[in-house]
């Protein structure tokens, strides 16, 4: 956990990558209750049978359930000190490079964009790279927009 004293710390890791989140196991359960969550029940999330006979050769996780994963994951990665809250802003150039099989193991990375005054606060850029591990792309980047108040 890198810990930042305040918008000024951050600031000052603008252009770095400033660590990774910790690995975590995306199961059957998680997928399955995504899809009840969300109705998207599709066969290559939620049927084991069909999908080891599909092109994955397993069950993958939805894109979206990858990226929900994200606050999470930012979270175990970094934190502001002397701040009221962090507000999700929204998402530039969201990506799914590549499927996140059943059972696979997934971390975030962080790289600071740019972090500068915004109505009421700050607003901070970042670009997160989820991988898998074993994996030879990204299975997520996206780039979130965070308003910082402090």
């Amino acid at each position: 956990m890198r810990i930042f004293n305040g918008i000024a710390d951050l600031e000052a890791a603008v252009g770095t990558h400033i660590g990774y989140s910790h690995w975590r196991t995306i199961t059957q359960e998680q997928i399955d209750a995504f899809a009840s969550a969300t109705g998207d029940h599709q066969w290559i999330h939620v049927d084991p049978h069909q999908a080891a006979q599909g092109p994955f050769g397993s069950t993958i996780a939805h894109g979206y359930l990858t990226l929900s994963l994200v606050p999470m994951m930012v979270w175990e990665i970094y934190t502001i000190e002397g701040v009221q809250m962090g507000i999700n802003y929204g998402a530039d150039k969201l990506r799914f490079p590549a499927p996140v099989p059943v059972d696979s193991k997934v971390r975030a990375g962080v790289e600071v964009l740019s972090v500068g005054p915004s109505g009421g606060g700050h607003q901070v850029r970042s670009r997160v790279t989820v991988e898998r591990e074993g994996g030879d792309k990204p299975v997520c980047v996206v780039d979130t927009v965070t308003v910082v108040v402090v």
